[in-house]
C-alpha cells in the first residue's frame, strides 16, 4: 500500500469513529445528558467556592495588608480603617462558627463575674484577632489600649459598653490655674455609655481618642470579635492597665475646670490590679480557616 492510499484510509477510519461517537451522544437518554451537565456544573461551583476566600480569611488578609504598613502606635489611614470596618460590619456568628447555644455562653450561678472564654484566631507583632465569648452578666473590666487601634464587633447578643478618654485640665475664666488633680487619680471624659444590640456597626478606638479605655458588660450571652493593631506587648511598653472609676464629685473642691452641668460626663480613674474575679480561659477556635 502506498503512502497516499494509507493516509486516505486513515482519514476515512477517523471520520467513521467520530460519527459513531456523535451518534452515541445523541442517543443518550435526555435525563442522562441533563444529569451529566448538572454534575459538571456542581463540580465547577464547588471548585469556585473552594477558591473564594471566606470572610475570616478576607479579614486576616486585609489586617495583614493594613497593619504591616504602619509602625506600632501609628493610626492607619481613614481608607484603611474603612476597609477593615466594612468587612467587620458584615460579619455575624456563623462566619466564625459560633452559635448562642455553645457551652461558652451558658449562664453560671456563682458569685462575681462568670468566666469568659477567649478564642484565639491569630497574633503577630503587628496585629491580633480573637473572640471573647461572654455568658450573661460577665464583665471585662475597665482597661486601656496603649498606642493601639482597636476594632470591636459585637457578633450577637446585647452588651453594655462604657468608655473613656483622658482629658487635660484647663485654666478658669479668670486665667488662674486650678488646683492640681488629686493624687493617684486622673480625670477622664466619658465617650460611650450605652447598650449595643447585635447586629450593629463596629466600634473603633484609637491611641488617644474614641474611648481608649473601656469596660464591657454582657446583658445577655454575647460574643465580640476584637482586632488589635498592634497587640499588647510588655516588651514594647504596651501593658494592659486596669482602672477603677470614681464619679467627678468624689473629690469635691479639688478642681473647678468642669462646669457644674457637665460633671456627669467626667470621672476620676485610678490604676488598680487586675480584678480577682476577672477570669478568662482559652479555647480552641473551630471556625473557618484564618489563613
Amino acid at each position: 500500500v502506498n503512502l497516499k492510499t494509507f493516509i486516505r484510509n486513515s482519514l476515512i477510519y477517523m471520520n467513521l469513529i467520530r460519527e459513531k461517537k456523535q451518534k452515541e451522544i445523541c442517543e443518550l437518554p435526555k435525563g442522562n445528558r441533563i444529569s451529566s451537565v448538572s454534575v459538571k456544573l456542581k463540580k465547577n461551583r464547588k471548585q469556585n467556592k473552594k477558591n473564594m476566600p471566606n470572610v475570616v480569611r478576607k479579614l486576616f488578609r486585609t489586617c495583614n495588608e493594613v497593619f504591616t504598613t504602619y509602625e506600632a502606635g501609628t493610626v492607619p489611614s481613614s481608607s484603611d480603617i474603612e476597609r477593615l470596618k466594612v468587612i467587620l460590619d458584615s460579619m455575624g456568628p456563623a462566619d466564625v462558627g459560633l452559635t448562642s447555644d455553645m457551652p461558652y455562653f451558658r449562664r453560671i450561678d456563682s458569685e462575681g463575674s462568670p468566666p469568659i472564654t477567649y478564642l484565639h484566631l491569630y497574633e503577630s507583632e503587628k496585629f491580633s484577632i480573637g473572640i471573647f465569648c461572654l455568658p450573661p452578666s460577665a464583665v471585662i473590666p475597665l482597661h486601656n489600649h496603649p498606642g493601639m487601634t482597636v476594632f470591636s464587633k459585637l457578633l450577637f447578643g446585647s452588651m453594655h459598653i462604657k468608655s473613656y478618654d483622658w482629658t487635660e485640665l484647663s485654666g478658669n475664666a479668670n486665667g488662674n490655674l486650678d488646683p492640681p488633680q488629686p493624687t493617684g487619680v486622673r480625670l477622664a471624659e466619658v465617650k460611650v455609655d450605652c447598650v449595643f444590640n447585635a447586629p450593629c456597626n463596629t466600634s473603633i478606638l484609637y491611641p488617644a481618642d474614641g474611648g481608649n479605655m473601656h469596660c464591657f458588660t454582657a446583658m445577655t450571652s454575647c460574643a465580640v470579635l476584637d482586632v488589635l493593631g498592634p497587640p499588647y506587648s510588655n516588651a514594647e511598653g504596651r501593658h494592659c492597665t486596669y482602672y477603677q472609676d470614681f464619679p467627678y464629685k468624689s473629690f469635691p473642691g479639688e478642681v473647678r475646670s468642669v462646669a457644674e452641668n457637665e460633671r456627669e460626663g467626667y470621672v476620676w480613674l485610678e490604676e488598680r490590679e487586675k480584678p480577682d474575679d476577672f477570669n478568662v480561659v482559652g479555647a480552641m477556635y473551630r471556625g473557618p480557616k484564618v489563613r
